[in-house]
């Protein structure tokens, strides 16, 4: 079969190869791909900036069909439509595993970075991380489901937004975005700001609930602030848009150390959460959340890429651009 692979250290030593169609084992199932998400994640895997072990199908935004199971007992799932959790294989035996945090097993092995992963025309995954994908969610909404997991998990479990919450998020990518979604479906009143260069993006994201805008943030005008931008001017300014005594949430990975003002934090008695990708209780929600259709999604599809085209996919993301990009290994 065809897949994207990282082959070796080195950022110029990923290239779309023909490898061997995986084989379920035991409490595995094979998908067909339909969707693979392309995350920045996948770019600091390419760049070596995230830990991979080549070679490896790179990918790990997955939806899929089952195909084939490796067990009987698991049979039932051969045909539905699913989505999967990232993380191939934890020790389920640490303090995090056992609190239902596989997030934060330090011995995790995810796809598309330790283990074979959704750049390809099919992937093996375990039978315990399929998630079935509600009927009626067409299939690039329900190709958001991990991002969306994350949000939900960031959110709705490490933090708390109640409704008539006034929330600020800064950076207007996918995961700010999906974030700004996911507060307006808990009640808030929700504002989605960016840079000028953003204005054009913004201007197609404003929906009911969500307010856009490119100017800096008022000062304690919110109660909630969520940093998605991954950048410190953006973090800095989430977290001086909050009240007194308010909260704020940093969603944005900055891949490097940076400077925010931890004295706002301290002066203004702030509760500071964070989220690492997600765990399971998340895809249960995010999924939901789809399947009763509480969320506005279709603005965060962006281009949609087939396999050959996995460089122009990479490349899209790093434009700032586009929204979510997916890849298609179906199409030639």
């Amino acid at each position: 079969m065809r897949a994207v692979v990282k082959y070796a250290p080195g950022a110029d030593h990923v290239e779309l190869r023909d490898v061997p169609a995986p084989v379920p084992g035991p409490g595995q199932a094979l998908l067909e791909v339909i969707y693979t998400g392309v995350c920045g994640t996948d770019l600091h895997v390419m760049r070596d900036e995230y830990k991979v072990n080549p070679p490896v199908v790179m990918g790990h935004e997955v939806l899929g069909r089952v195909t084939r199971v490796g067990s009987v007992e698991d049979a039932g799932w051969v045909g539905k439509r699913v989505v999967t959790e990232t993380f191939f294989r934890c020790c389920e035996r640490c303090e995090m595993c056992r609190a239902g945090r596989r997030n934060m097993c330090e011995n995790r092995e995810s796809i598309g970075s330790f283990r074979d992963g959704g750049f390809a025309e099919q992937v093996v995954v375990p039978v315990l991380n399929l998630h079935e994908v509600p009927n009626g969610v067409p299939d690039e909404i329900a190709a958001l489901a991990e991002p969306l997991a994350c949000a939900c998990n960031a959110l709705l479990l490490r933090s708390s937004i109640k409704a008539g919450h006034k929330v600020l998020v800064t950076g207007p990518g996918p995961m700010g975005y999906l974030s700004a979604q996911v507060a307006r479906a808990s009640g808030a009143e929700v504002t989605l700001a960016g840079i000028p260069a953003d204005a054009g993006k913004l201007a197609g994201l404003a929906s009911a609930g969500i307010s856009t805008t490119t100017e800096t943030p008022q000062e304690m005008a919110f109660d909630v602030g969520i940093d998605c931008s991954g950048a410190a001017a953006g973090a800095s300014n989430a977290m001086r848009a909050v009240k007194r005594g308010g909260s704020f949430i940093q969603v944005g990975i900055f891949g490097h150390d940076v400077s925010v003002p931890l004295d706002v934090l301290i002066m203004r008695e702030l509760t500071m959460t964070a989220g690492f990708s997600q765990v399971p209780r998340a895809w249960d929600l995010a999924l939901d959340l789809m399947g009763r259709e509480e969320l506005d999604l279709a603005p965060a599809v962006g281009p949609i890429f087939a396999l050959e085209q996995w460089a122009d996919a990479l490349h899209a993301i790093t434009e700032g651009t586009h929204m979510k990009v997916l890849i298609d290994p179906r199409s030639r």
